[in-house]
């Protein structure tokens, strides 16, 4: 299970975010490549409005759950709620290998259309 791979993250469903946006938590290092794995922001139309490489803040070349760390910056979006994509580094492109954890955000106060 996802749970098993990746845990502790500072975001949880819903939540009202803003920009800049740290990120924390701890991935197995299978989740890592070269210390990083890929972060991406989406808004309420599935549009990419940030992607930033997370970076392992201790040691990654073990199977161990290792810390990271990263910051999303981004300019607010036109929709209230969006999608924070968290997803292993996956270097040989094979999908039987690639892992997302998808977290429903929303976004802080503003007139949205």
């Amino acid at each position: 299970t996802l749970s098993d791979m990746i845990r502790s993250v500072n975001i949880v469903s819903d939540q009202l975010i803003t920009s800049p946006l740290v990120i924390t938590g701890e991935a197995r290092g299978y989740w890592y490549f070269e210390s990083s794995f890929p972060a991406e922001l989406l808004d309420g139309n599935g549009v990419q409005i940030a992607l930033v490489p997370m970076q392992a803040t201790s040691d990654w070349m073990t199977t161990d759950f290792v810390p990271f760390k990263g910051t999303l910056s981004f300019v607010q979006p036109n929709t209230a709620t969006g999608t924070l994509i968290l997803r292993n580094d996956n270097p040989s492109g094979m999908p039987e290998r690639s892992y997302e954890v998808r977290i429903p955000v929303t976004f802080s106060a503003r007139t949205h259309n």
